[in-house]
């Protein structure tokens, strides 16, 4: 008897060990949170709108899942006014060197590296009904529209006109490239100047007509960790996937070409 009951008391203490056990494990898988999200903010020129994105979805979010990427495509020199102003951001990409200088010259971002350069192309709605031929006599008295000088695109256009020994007298200058893309494919402009990956972008909604010497004028791409920024590391890993052999890919996929130091540029 005596030993019957050491017997059943041993079990007792098993199923009560294993109970204990049991919840100790209940209470480790519990507390497992969900790992915290970051939410980067991007400021990037308009002419990246494509290729930024597809980069987070390919490489950025493979590298991190719970980095959430927001986007502001705007001018470069918009954004840089809105940085000067307050606005917050992780990350700066600017379409030309000019406007990186302005942020860094106000002590706004750091670490700045070439990612990419682009060039102009003009181009006019599909068919071409103005009969534009160039950057010539064929746009007098024909809707041409620019880029604002100042805007990395609008710089670029000025240099060229000096470099071609050309004027031109458009009826339209734009902030940002994609309004002018956005006026050449609806019709509404005879002809625009644009980035070359631009002109890509548009596809058979538009035409592109060659200008000799338009390869020029080459804009070279900057991008920079922005310093106020509170999410340094994930902003390093967005440029560290742009700047990567996949990153460098994916933008040459729309257009771009491979980036350029400033005594090439």
């Amino acid at each position: 008897m005596k030993k019957y009951r050491l017997v059943a008391l041993a079990a007792g203490l098993a199923l009560a060990l294993g109970a204990c056990s049991s919840s100790g494990a209940t209470k480790v898988e519990d507390s497992k949170a969900p790992a915290e999200k970051t939410q980067l903010t991007v400021f990037a020129a308009a002419s990246l709108n494509k290729a930024f994105p597809e980069i987070v979805e390919k490489l950025v979010k493979k590298a991190d899942p719970n980095i959430e990427v927001k986007f502001s495509f705007e001018g470069s020199s918009t954004l840089v006014d809105q940085l000067k102003n307050g606005a917050v951001a992780d990350v700066f990409a600017s379409a030309d060197e000019k406007n990186m200088t302005k942020a860094t010259d106000a002590n706004l971002v750091t670490d700045v590296k070439p990612f990419a350069s682009n060039t102009l192309a003009l181009i006019v709605p599909q068919g071409n009904p103005a009969k534009v031929t160039g950057l010539d006599a064929s746009l007098d008295g024909k809707k041409l529209v620019v880029c604002a000088e100042g805007v990395p695109c609008g710089n670029a256009t000025k240099e060229l006109q000096e470099k071609l020994g050309v004027t031109l007298k458009p009826v339209s200058e734009e902030q940002k490239v994609t309004d002018v893309r956005g006026k050449v494919e609806s019709g509404e402009a005879d002809a625009g100047l644009v980035y070359q990956t631009d002109a890509l972008a548009a596809g058979d909604k538009v035409e592109i007509i060659k200008v000799a010497g338009i390869e020029q004028v080459i804009n070279a791409y900057p991008i920079s960790l922005v310093k106020a920024s509170k999410n340094q590391e994930a902003a390093k890993k967005f440029i560290d996937a742009v700047l990567s052999d996949e990153g460098l890919k994916i933008l040459e996929n729309y257009g771009f070409s491979a980036p350029m130091s400033k005594d090439k540029s």
